[in-house]
């Protein structure tokens, strides 16, 4: 009768009904075979909605939305390439930190290859760039900033673990600079690879020019200190987590409704209200699945997960192989939130038997679900840019797939040398 009930919620599940849904189902079941009051459901709601650090999720989001509707985007490319234009292949690693930076703060990497494909594609065409490199950058590019911070799936990471009670403490603000250098090591690596690729189609270098490099400066001022609240806020010890994302969203309002008033104040309630149906949606599928988590481990499910792990693989290093083979997998058939908030629970206890440290493996997780989104067949971004550029979706898979082996390699150094990510970690 089991098998037919999870057999059921997975035909469910494929043919499109609500992942929360589905979940909740799960949970309800499980509880109710063991006997368990269902209450246990509205209790995990409370519990995560008495969590302090989930403030940020809400207000990080605002912000980034409110900066995917101003003309920001436009006034960071001109910035990033008065500054990086002059280098040979310059138009590549602007496009590169652009778009890193963009998807840092807005958290959606299908709103990246839109708003910035359309200033980007065009430009690296006209720059001598052939039309296959072109599109495979821009498509590649859309989830290069998901280790940066704020970004929204690693403050979910983090406060999925901390609902785990694993018995280390797991804080966002070390998942944040966590990421910093593994995102780093990704934009390099591109980077070179585009020199490389380029190197029998020379593409003109622009000229540095002081001038041009302060009136960039002067066009962003009022952006260009947003970092700071995240960073040295957060690191300095000054802000929390969500008094950094307060202070950011607060910011960006003030800025690009009031001083840039790109915004008009009558467009305001549409833009929170876009920030909050999305806000919503991760919050009501991390809610029923800490629930079912909860189940999980009174089910000691992780622990028989990882006994038969044992029997098969005996090597750490094995374990991570076979995990970013799996989590590529994933990333190409879930979106990113869903994965968190449904493998996240199994993994982390499993992975702490290996004795992989939990940052590390937060930061390897996103990494697989950065490349998943233009994984082929049915990667997100794949899709999105061939509706955004009206190509066919096999020159979308033919383009991208130099970039996705080059993060592959950065992948696999990121995940088998943990310095990378736990340097700056106490």
């Amino acid at each position: 009768m089991i098998y037919l009930i999870i057999g059921s919620l997975i035909l469910l599940a494929f043919l499109g009904a609500p992942l929360f849904s589905v979940i909740i189902a799960a949970a309800m079941i499980g509880f109710y075979i063991n006997e368990i009051d269902l209450s246990v459901m509205a209790i995990e709601l409370y519990r995560i909605a008495d969590t302090p650090m989930l403030l940020a999720l809400p207000l990080f989001t605002v912000a980034g939305y409110l900066l995917s509707e101003s003309k920001a985007s436009q006034r960071l490319v001109r910035l990033t390439g008065a500054v990086f234009g002059w280098m040979p292949g310059g138009l590549a690693i602007v496009a590169f930190i652009v778009c890193a930076l963009f998807t840092a703060f807005t958290g959606a990497s299908g709103v990246t290859i839109v708003a910035m494909g359309a200033l980007l594609y065009p430009a690296l065409k006209q720059s001598g760039y052939t039309e296959n490199f072109s599109l495979g950058l821009v498509t590649t590019s859309g989830s290069l900033g998901l280790l940066l911070p704020p970004s929204l799936p690693l403050i979910l990471f983090g406060v999925i673990a901390q609902q785990m009670s694993t018995g280390q403490e797991i804080l966002i603000g070390d998942l944040f600079i966590a990421g910093i250098l593994p995102a780093i090591l990704m934009i390099v690596l591109l980077s070179a690879w585009s020199i490389l690729a380029n190197r029998h189609h020379p593409v003109p270098v622009t000229p540095f020019s002081i001038r041009t490099l302060l009136a960039a400066v002067r066009e962003s001022i009022w952006e260009i200190p947003l970092p700071i609240f995240v960073f040295a806020g957060i690191y300095s010890g000054y802000f929390a987590v969500s008094e950094a994302a307060a202070v950011t969203a607060m910011y960006v309002l003030i800025v690009e409704v009031f001083i840039y008033k790109e915004i008009p104040l009558s467009k305001l309630p549409e833009v929170i209200r876009d920030a909050m149906v999305m806000v919503g949606g991760i919050l009501l599928i991390l809610g029923v699945s800490l629930a079912f988590t909860n189940f999980l481990i009174d089910a000691e499910v992780p622990m028989k997960l990882f006994e038969i792990c044992q029997k098969f693989i005996t090597s750490k290093w094995v374990f991570l192989m076979l995990m970013n083979i799996f989590l590529l997998i994933l990333g190409a058939m879930l979106d990113i939130f869903s994965a968190i908030v449904i493998m996240v629970p199994l993994m982390l206890p499993v992975a702490l038997e290996y004795d992989i440290h939990p940052v590390h493996l937060g930061i390897i997780f996103l990494a697989n679900m950065q490349i998943g989104y233009f994984t082929p067949p049915v990667g997100m971004n794949l899709f999105i840019a061939a509706y955004r550029f009206k190509k066919p979706i096999v020159d979308i898979y033919r383009a991208s797939v130099p970039f996705m082996l080059v993060l592959m390699a950065a992948v696999l150094i990121i995940t088998y040398w943990p310095w990378l990510s736990l340097f700056f970690i106490p």
